[in-house]
């Protein structure tokens, strides 16, 4: 059984940013969308912010194990006690509303320990881990990617 390999700082910043390109897509088009109405009601543009900027995060990767970011770069968010579940999604919606409050200074764990944790991923028992269509695997010799 192959050793589980932790993505390190780097590929979770590059996720990030990611994620970060997806969200102001999706306000574009919202934007783009509201615009062929001449009344937007209130609800309507809360309903949509809250979805891009409060539930984008926790609802993919209680559903998906991972958000858009997450899932371009080769990268899931599991539970630790069973990497093969997702989080559940109150323990997601606590994990991005506290990776959301400490921004960057929550990265600031990850190489310090074994398993690659953020201060975020300590609090709810999460864990980033390569997905299985990019697991490395170590070989004597090299490191080799699996398909």
């Amino acid at each position: 059984m192959p050793e589980t390999n932790y993505p390190g700082i780097l590929v979770r910043v590059k996720a990030i940013v990611t994620d970060g390109i997806v969200l102001i897509a999706f306000m574009f088009v919202t934007t783009y969308v509201f615009s062929f109405f001449e009344t937007v009601l209130d609800i309507a543009r809360i309903i949509a912010f809250v979805f891009i900027f409060l539930l984008y995060d926790p609802i993919l990767i209680s559903f998906f194990g991972g958000t858009i970011g997450h899932m371009i770069n080769g990268l899931q968010v599991k539970r630790e006690s069973n990497e093969k579940k997702n989080v559940l999604f109150p323990l997601a919606l606590l994990r991005y509303i506290v990776k959301f409050l400490l921004g960057w200074i929550s990265l600031l764990t990850v190489s310090g320990n074994k398993k690659g944790k953020a201060i975020h991923d300590y609090l709810v028992g999460s864990v980033v881990v390569y997905s299985r269509s990019k697991e490395v695997i170590k070989t004597n010799e090299n490191t080799a990617y699996t398909q």
